[in-house]
C-alpha cells in the first residue's frame, strides 16, 4: 500500500483571501454594466415603441386625408402640371402637420412628384431602403440623427433646424378602391412632445439603474460581508483548535520521549552517589549518553520548527547517497544489515538544497537501520523516467512493515512507531521534498518493508 505523506495545516493553508474586497469589487462592476445595458435597451425599446407610435399616428392622419382628398390618389398615381394645382390644398395640409420638417411624395417609379420644399420636386434618390418598403406596403419609422456635415442620405440635406433628432416615416398611399400602393409620403418630423418625453424617460431609466443597482449592492454585500465574517471567525476558531491539538501532539511526544532518559539520568546519579566508586565511570558514560540523547532530540525539533530558506540548486544524488551509506556502514555492521545502493553517476541531478537533502536521506536511513535490530538489508536505488522529467530516489528496508492504521497517519508530526522518537522526522523530510518542488511517498505492509520514495524535480 503507498500513500503520500500530507502536508502540515500551516502549509495547506493559501494565501490571505478577502472575500469582501473581492466581491464588492466584482460585484460592483458587474452591476454597473449590466444595469447600463439593461438602461441602453429599455431605452432604445421604448424609444422605438415611441417612434413607431408617432408613426402609426401619421398614417392614420393621411389615410384620412386619402379618404377626403380623391385628387390626391389621382395625382399620385399620374402627376401632372394641371392636377398639381388641384391639390394646392391637400399638400397645403401635408405641410402644415404638426411638428413637420418636410414632406416629400413619391410614385411608384421612385420620382419625388411633389415636396414642401420646391427645390426637390421632380428629382430622383437613390440608395433609399427605407422608401422601398414604403412601396412595397409597410409602414416604416426611423430615428435619425441630424447630419450637419452632410454624410447622410441625399434628401437629408438642408433640412431646417439644428435639433439633433429627427424622425423619418414612410405612409404607403393605397388606392382606396384597388388596396394597391400607388406611391408613398415621405415625412421629416421633429417631435418636440417625444423629445420631451424620450429625455424624461432617459433620466427616469438612469436614476432607476443606478438606485436599483445601488440597492441590489448593497443587499448583496451585506449578505457576503456577513458570510466573510463568520467564515473568518469560524477559521480563527479552527485554527485556534488546531495549534492546540499540534501543542498537545508535541507536548505528549516530549514528555513521552524525556520521561525513560530522565529516568536513566536520575538512576546514574543515584548510583554515583550511593554505589560503589568503580560503578562511578559507567554510571557517568550512561549520563553523557541520554544528555546527547536529549540535546539529538532538541535539535531535531528546533530544525522542524525552523522556516526553509534555502534556495533550490542542483545536486548530484550519488555522491550523497555515498556518503550517507558510509557513514552507516559500521552502525549496519554492527547490527548485522546488509547494504546496497544503485545510483549512478549518469543519474540527473536534481533541484534542492544539498544540505537539507542529505539529512532528509540521513533520517530514511537511521529509520531502516532502527527497525533492523536483529538484522536485514537496506536497498538505495536512483531511477529517471518518471511524470514531468522527476528523478526517484528509493530506500527499501525488509523490516517488519506498517499495519494499515500505521501507515494512514506515518508522516504526520509528532507521531511515530519507534520507542525513542519525536516523530519529527518523515515530516521534516516531507517539508525539504515538497520545498524543493517534489513528492514523498511510503509503500509498507506488515511482513514486507517498507519503502520510501522521494520524486524530486530534475535540475
Amino acid at each position: 500500500m503507498t500513500v503520500p505523506t500530507s502536508p502540515t495545516a500551516a502549509e495547506k493553508s493559501p494565501p490571505r483571501f478577502n472575500l469582501s474586497r473581492w466581491f464588492a469589487v466584482v460585484a460592483l462592476t458587474s452591476i454597473a454594466v449590466l444595469s447600463i445595458a439593461v438602461g441602453l435597451l429599455l431605452n432604445n425599446f421604448l424609444t422605438d415603441r415611441m417612434v413607431a407610435r408617432e408613426a402609426s399616428l401619421t398614417q392614420e392622419f393621411v389615410n384620412s386625408l386619402l379618404l377626403v382628398e380623391t385628387p390626391l390618389v389621382r395625382f399620385t398615381a399620374e402627376a401632372s402640371p394641371q392636377r398639381q394645382d388641384e391639390m394646392a390644398s391637400s399638400f397645403e395640409h401635408l405641410a402644415r402637420m404638426p411638428d413637420m420638417l418636410r414632406a416629400n411624395l413619391y410614385d411608384r417609379s421612385r420620382h419625388l412628384i411633389w415636396s414642401s420644399d420646391p427645390t426637390l420636386r421632380g428629382r430622383s434618390f437613390d440608395g433609399n431602403p427605407e422608401l422601398d418598403r414604403a412601396l412595397a406596403g409597410e409602414l416604416v419609422a426611423k430615428r435619425e440623427e441630424h447630419d450637419h456635415d452632410s454624410h447622410g442620405k441625399a434628401e437629408h440635406r438642408a433640412l431646417p433646424g439644428r435639433e439633433a433628432m429627427f424622425v423619418e416615416i414612410y405612409v404607403p398611399v393605397r388606392d382606396p378602391a384597388t388596396g394597391s400602393v400607388l406611391g408613398a409620403i415621405e415625412f421629416y418630423k421633429r417631435p418636440q412632445a417625444l423629445a420631451e418625453a424620450l429625455s424624461q424617460l432617459r433620466a427616469f431609466i438612469a436614476v432607476g439603474a443606478m438606485v436599483g443597482g445601488a440597492l441590489l449592492f448593497a443587499a448583496l454585500f451585506g449578505l457576503v460581508r456577513r458570510a466573510d465574517l463568520t467564515i473568518r471567525t469560524q477559521q480563527r476558531q479552527l485554527v485556534d483548535q488546531a495549534t492546540l491539538a499540534a501543542l498537545g501532539e508535541m507536548s505528549g511526544a516530549v514528555a513521552h520521549g524525556i520521561r525513560n532518559p530522565l529516568a536513566s539520568i536520575r538512576s546514574s546519579a543515584e548510583l554515583m552517589l550511593d554505589g560503589p566508586p568503580e560503578a562511578a565511570s559507567a554510571a557517568a558514560q550512561d549520563i553523557v549518553a541520554q544528555s546527547d540523547r536529549l540535546e539529538a532530540w532538541v535539535r531535531e525539533l528546533l530544525a522542524y520548527t525552523q522556516p526553509l530558506d534555502a534556495a533550490a540548486a542542483p545536486v548530484a544524488l550519488a555522491p550523497l547517497v555515498q556518503r550517507c551509506m558510509e557513514d552507516f556502514a559500521r552502525e549496519c555492521e554492527r547490527r548485522h544489515i546488509a547494504t546496497s545502493q544503485q545510483v549512478g553517476p549518469d543519474l540527473p541531478a536534481v533541484r534542492g538544497d544539498p544540505l537539507l537533502l542529505a539529512q532528509v536521506l540521513r533520517t530514511l536511513m537511521s529509520n531502516a537501520v532502527e527497525v533492523l535490530s536483529g538484522g536485514g538489508s537496506i536497498e538505495v536505488r536512483g531511477r529517471t523516467g518518471g511524470p514531468r522529467g522527476t528523478v526517484t530516489l528509493e530506500v527499501r528496508d525488509s523490516g517488519p512493515g506498517l499495519t494499515r492504521e500505521q501507515l494512514a497517519r506515518v508522516g504526520q508530526p509528532f507521531y511515530t512507531t519507534k520507542a525513542r522518537g519525536l516523530g519529527v522526522g518523515l515530516a521534516m523530510a516531507r517539508r525539504v521534498v515538497e520545498r524543493a518542488g517534489g513528492r514523498l511517498e511510503i509503500d509498507s505492509a506488515p511482513g514486507r518493508g517498507t519503502a520510501v520514495r522521494l520524486h524530486l524535480a530534475a535540475a
